[in-house]
């Protein structure tokens, strides 16, 4: 194995790592030709080209790690379809479907900090590869580079223009779009200094607030991921307009860094993750729109979802975390929404990959169609499922790998009895641990695969009960 392909490892949505350390043109140079290559072995017999699409978000020299790319790709021996411009990843994962390609790469790492970069590698059918298809890449990073004697060309394109016309055509944008202009409705969209810049202005017009628009690869120190310690101007943003404003309905959309994670802010300022989306989304597409299929949910998505499933007689499938198990069931069975707790919602009506900007049309046409603040459509759910909870989420640094395994070889051979003072009744160990206490509440217990790190969940009845049982997954770790 060529020394700079050593430690190259493929996690939930792709190989991710700090720019100039793990992430180098010469590595980028090893492993886009050989996912290139992979690409051609999983999907070459059901397409008549040999077309790759290429493209980037707004990452430190991200257009130039995807001109790299290119460059190798098409040394390969295939066609490179190039962005011209940076754009969101569920985008490129369009474009790969619509041009009938092999799949797509894409140089973006999500919302990680911006001292990172990475590389995302998607599939013909629009979506992430299966973790069969990643394993293939690190398997081949032994061989050599691949070289053709003919080389591919290399064409540019903009991923922004079809891509747009996709989404208008799943969503009434123009109801949206005649309630913000007849002042009944003020939207803001959190870009994130992201990919996501320009999106919603593209889809509903220039009414929409867009803030943290410019580019800046340093996030302001922190990350592009939409959480609320993240969001303080966007918070401070509408806290003013509030107070100018009074009357009409208010929202905020919030994407993350390449556009495939979602959140909302409510007309008061409430934070609004996709625990709370998802019933939303849920309720108005079956309601509204008519549409009908399975549910698939993360083992770590809220109780409330299956609640609210139940409501309209609709199946559900639960997975691991990470939305590649979500894609695979959507590909095998006929699904309406596929939904994870970080962020990433995808619609079987579409393709089975995460978009955010498609889930902020359709919160976007809940909130027209209902007339209704978000958070009240939320209170309104729990009303009719008679079900009501708090949910959060921590993400526990531990001090080496070698602790990593000693919790995990605890929780394997000392199974958890009782967790802040409630007996387990039930543990579920599809990804992790999930215990089921008798009071209705639930912690999960999981660890990265690929970093020291511990992330708890939980979903209780109240707030504070969440954060006590999460104090107390805490103190059990140090």
């Amino acid at each position: 194995m060529p020394v700079a392909a050593k430690s190259i490892k493929f996690g939930t949505d792709g190989w991710r790592g700090v720019i100039g350390d793990d992430f180098t043109f010469e590595r980028l140079a090893l492993v886009a030709p050989v996912a290139a290559k992979v690409l051609f072995n999983a999907y070459g017999e059901k397409t008549d080209n040999r077309t790759i699409v290429v493209g980037y978000d707004r990452r430190f020299m991200a257009e130039d790690f995807a001109q790299k790319a290119a460059n190798v790709v098409c040394a390969a021996g295939f066609d490179v379809l190039f962005s011209e411009t940076f754009a969101p990843t569920p985008a490129y994962s369009w474009a790969a479907k619509q041009h009938n390609a092999l799949g797509a790469l894409v140089i973006t790492a999500s919302h990680n900090p911006g001292q990172y970069l990475g590389l995302k590698v998607k599939s013909a059918f629009g979506g992430s590869v299966p973790p069969e298809v990643t394993k293939e890449i690190e398997a081949l990073l032994e061989q050599e580079v691949p070289v053709a004697s003919t080389p591919g060309k290399i064409k540019r394109f903009n991923p922004w223009e079809s891509y747009c016309q996709e989404l208008e055509s799943k969503v009434d944008t123009v109801k949206i779009r005649e309630t913000i202009a007849s002042g009944k409705l003020t939207v803001f969209a959190d870009v994130m200094h992201g990919a996501a810049a320009g999106g919603l202005a593209r889809l509903l017009g220039d009414a929409v607030k867009e803030i943290n628009s410019d580019r800046d690869p340093t996030f302001e120190g922190g990350a592009p991921e939409p959480l609320p310690k993240y969001l303080s101007r966007l918070f401070g943003v509408m806290k003013t307009h509030r107070e100018h404003n009074p009357t009409g309905l208010t929202v905020a959309l919030v994407f993350d860094g390449d556009c495939d994670r979602v959140a909302a802010v409510d007309g008061t300022g409430n934070f609004l993750s996709s625990q709370i989306l998802i019933p939303i989304l849920i309720d108005h597409l079956t309601r509204r729109r008519g549409f009908t299929g399975e549910i698939v949910k993360t083992v770590s998505g809220s109780d409330l979802i299956p609640r609210v499933a139940a409501l309209h007689k609709l199946s559900v499938f639960e997975t691991p975390v990470g939305y590649k198990y979500i894609a695979d069931r959507m590909l095998a069975a006929p699904v309406l929404l596929g939904g994870e707790e970080s962020g990433g919602i995808g619609y079987g009506s579409h393709i089975p990959e995460r978009d955010a900007l498609l889930s902020a049309l359709y919160v976007l046409e809940a909130i027209v169609e209902s007339g209704l603040d978000l958070s009240d459509y939320y209170s309104h759910l729990q009303q009719q499922t008679g079900f009501s909870s708090a949910y959060d989420r921590i993400d526990l640094p531990l001090a080496s790998m070698e602790v990593r395994g000693r919790l995990l070889e605890q929780l394997q051979t000392e199974p958890l009895k009782e967790i802040a003072g409630k007996a387990v009744t039930d543990c579920q160990t599809i990804d992790g641990y999930k215990y089921r206490l008798a009071d209705g509440s639930w912690l999960m217990i999981r660890f990265s695969g690929t970093e020291p790190v511990l992330r708890l969940y939980c979903e209780a009845s109240t707030l504070e009960q969440v954060h006590q049982t999460l104090a107390w997954a805490k103190q059990w770790a140090e």
